[in-house]
């Protein structure tokens, strides 16, 4: 069976076990990138893995780099005194 490229918002949302709606407004939001065919949008199916959270971008490494370390230097004495509990 050969998979297809884009997937439909209907699909997609099954696929991730939310309304067809919930879909439709991350798409407006900006929180999902989608394409506009028509009437209709579609996602295509590399982007899956990444709205998933299986896929991590270089941008979104930095991201999470820079993030743990900013609560390491903030709170890593406290995680350290937390750890020997």
């Amino acid at each position: 069976m050969v998979e297809k490229e884009f997937l439909s918002l209907s699909e997609l949302a099954e696929k991730l076990g939310i309304s067809r709606i919930a879909v439709y407004k991350k798409v407006k939001k900006g929180e999902i990138k989608a394409i506009r065919i028509g009437r209709n949008y579609a996602v295509h199916r590399s982007y899956i893995d990444k709205i998933e959270g299986k896929k991590l971008t270089a941008a979104d490494k930095r991201r999470l780099d820079r993030a743990l370390k900013k609560v390491k230097d903030e709170y890593g004495e406290t995680l350290k005194l937390l750890g020997r509990e």
